[in-house]
C-alpha cells in the first residue's frame, strides 16, 4: 500500500490580515449648526441645552484642529453643560474666506459675532486650546464684560520680535504666498481614515487608537479623488505678515476682569518648539499681567492635553467654573 504524501493546506492567494481597532463612541451627541458670520457660513457644534442662570461654555480649538476635538472633554464633564464650539474659519466644515492668508484679528471678530448670535449680551465661560487659547485670552481683555470665566489651555502666544525683523518678515510672507499659489503647500491626502488616524497618533503618541479612529473621521473627509483630506485650508500655514507685539498682548491681558485659569501640560512643549528663543518661564512672566490668575499643570500629557487627559482636564475646568 502506497504512502500518501501529507500536504499543507492550500492558502488563498493574496491573503490579507485585517486588524480592526474599536472606534471611540461619544457619550454625548453634538448637534451641528451653520451660522452666517461675517460673510462666511460658520459651522458650530452644540452639546446640551441652555440652562437658566448658567453661563454657556464656549470652547474654541487650536491650529489645524476642529470643534469635534472637544468631544472627549465634553463626555468627561460630570455635570451637563450647554457647550458651544465653532470650527474656526477655514477649518472643519466652516467656509474658508476668499483670501490666501489669515489675519489674527479676524478670529476675535468671528468670536464676537458668534457670541452675539448665541448669547446676546450675556457673559460666557470661555475655554480655548493653543491658538484658541491665545484668541480666548485676547478676547477676554478686549471684551472683558463678555467673559465670566477664562480657561487658557497652552495658549502661549509667540516669541518676542523686534522692528528690525520686519523687512525679512514681509519678504517671507510674500514668498510663502507664492509657494501656496504654486500648489506647494497642499496638505497630504490619505488613502483611508486609518491613514489619518495613524498620522494623528504619530503626531501625538499618547492618543489612543480608539480616539484616533474617531477623530480621523472628524478631522478629514473624502475628496473627489476618493482620498481622505484634512479639513484645513493650506493657507493657514502662511506666516503672519505682522510681527508679534508682546507689549500689546500685555496691555490686553491687564484688562481681563474674569478669573483666569491657565493650564499647562507636564511635557513642556514650549521650550522644545522654540529652542530657547521663547521659554515657559518667559510665558509665565507675561501672564502675570492677568489680574486674577491661577496656573495648573496636567500630568502625563503633552500639548494636546484635551486628548491625552480629558477626564483630569474636565474635572479641573468644572472645579474652576
Amino acid at each position: 500500500m502506497g504512502h500518501r504524501r501529507l500536504q499543507k493546506p492550500r492558502e488563498a492567494p493574496h491573503a490579507i490580515t485585517f486588524i480592526i481597532h474599536p472606534m471611540y463612541q461619544p457619550k454625548t451627541t453634538a448637534r451641528s449648526e451653520f451660522v452666517p458670520i461675517r460673510n462666511l457660513n460658520y459651522h458650530v457644534l452644540i452639546w446640551g441645552e441652555p440652562v437658566p442662570d448658567q453661563a454657556p461654555l464656549v470652547m474654541v480649538h487650536g491650529w489645524m484642529d476642529v470643534a469635534a476635538s472637544w468631544q472627549f472633554v465634553v463626555d468627561a464633564l460630570a455635570h451637563g453643560r450647554h457647550v458651544i464650539a465653532p470650527d474656526w474659519r477655514g477649518y472643519g466644515l466652516t467656509q474658508a474666506p476668499p483670501t490666501d492668508n489669515y489675519w489674527f484679528p479676524d478670529y476675535l471678530a468671528d468670536l464676537d459675532f458668534l457670541l452675539d448670535h448665541y448669547t446676546g449680551t450675556n457673559a460666557v465661560d470661555l475655554v480655548g486650546h493653543s491658538m484658541g487659547g491665545n484668541i480666548a485670552t485676547l478676547y477676554a481683555g478686549v471684551r472683558p464684560e463678555r467673559v465670566r470665566r477664562l480657561v487658557n489651555l497652552e495658549g502661549f502666544g509667540m516669541a518676542r520680535t523686534e522692528p528690525a525683523q520686519a523687512p525679512g518678515r514681509y519678504a517671507k510672507w510674500m514668498d510663502e504666498l507664492k509657494t501656496l499659489h504654486r500648489g506647494e503647500m497642499a496638505l497630504k491626502a490619505y488613502a483611508d481614515s486609518a491613514g489619518v488616524a495613524r498620522r494623528l497618533m504619530k503626531t501625538n503618541p499618547r492618543l489612543t487608537a480608539d480616539k484616533a479612529a474617531w477623530l480621523a473621521t472628524q478631522w478629514a473627509r473624502v475628496n473627489a479623488q476618493g482620498q481622505w483630506e484634512i479639513m484645513g485650508d493650506p493657507a493657514h500655514k502662511i506666516i503672519n505678515a505682522n510681527l508679534y507685539q508682546v507689549e500689546e498682548a500685555l496691555a490686553i491681558y491687564a484688562r481681563i476682569t474674569a478669573p483666569a485659569l491657565v493650564v499647562e501640560s507636564s511635557e513642556n512643549d514650549l521650550d522644545k518648539w522654540w529652542g530657547g528663543k521663547y521659554t515657559l518661564a518667559e510665558y509665565r512672566e507675561r501672564i502675570k499681567s492677568i489680574p486674577d490668575l491661577r496656573i495648573s499643570i496636567i500630568q502625563e500629557a503633552g500639548h494636546m492635553l484635551h486628548h491625552d487627559q480629558p477626564e483630569k482636564l474636565a474635572a479641573m475646568i468644572e472645579a474652576f467654573l
